[in-house]
């Protein structure tokens, strides 16, 4: 059976709704980043880069998030867009801009050390989610879908990040983006992303952000290479 490494972030639960989506059986193996259950020497077999999620499929291993619901898609031909060029563009697009600038606007928003001045990273950040989310919101636009007229797996990439935008650019956030709300309103709507948003609650994370879970999540805090 397919082993899924997880845990609730962004990334993983875009996963977790692929495979509730397409009906797939999978084993879900929790990995608590917070205790540093990343690090251990049997996940960096599965990923060297200590990230979730992951796969285990009867061997083949796949890691980045993005990627494993490529290789799903192609596997099982399920939420595969026929136009390919706009399938990877928009893919990509989602890989490369949206979730690594979201990833850090909730960084420095939320998490970087308040006795520290990071107004330039914190602005930065910011102005590059929201250009993004606006090329999202335009696109979208007379649009239900992000690649043709077929729910995917671009629609499920970006529900991961999207779903979360008011933690990431204000309580207002949504209304700035009222095409990409609508998507996320669509998507959350169905019987699998519940159970997708659900799974992380079979189990027991840390929930505290304390000194260790500091720690293990943010590791440039204690080393310095600049």
């Amino acid at each position: 059976m397919l082993k899924f490494y997880f845990n609730g972030s962004p990334n993983p639960t875009k996963v977790a709704l692929y495979l509730e989506e397409a009906g797939l059986a999978f084993e879900p193996v929790k990995i608590d980043t917070r205790k540093g259950e990343q690090f251990t020497p049997e996940y960096l077999k599965i990923n060297p880069n200590a990230k979730v999620p992951a796969i285990d499929d009867g061997g083949t291993i796949v890691f980045d998030s993005n990627a494993i619901l490529l290789y799903l898609a192609e596997k099982t031909g399920k939420f595969l867009p026929a136009n390919r060029a706009e399938l990877l563009s928009w893919l990509m697009f989602v890989a490369s801009g949206v979730g690594p600038y979201s990833g850090q606007a909730v960084h420095f928003k939320h998490f970087a050390p308040k006795d520290q001045n990071h107004d330039y990273a914190h602005n930065r950040y910011q102005y590059e989610t929201d250009r993004h989310y606006k090329i999202l919101d335009a696109h979208l636009k007379g649009r239900r879908y992000m690649v043709g007229d077929d729910y995917s797996i671009v629609d499920m990439a970006l529900w991961g990040w999207a779903r979360m935008l008011p933690f990431k650019l204000g309580d207002d956030a949504f209304a700035r983006y009222p095409n990409v709300k609508r998507l996320v309103d669509e998507i959350s709507a169905r019987p699998a992303a519940a159970r997708a948003i659900a799974l992380k609650d079979k189990f027991t994370f840390k929930a505290e952000m304390d000194d260790e879970a500091r720690a293990n999540m943010f590791k440039h805090m204690t080393t310095k290479v600049a």
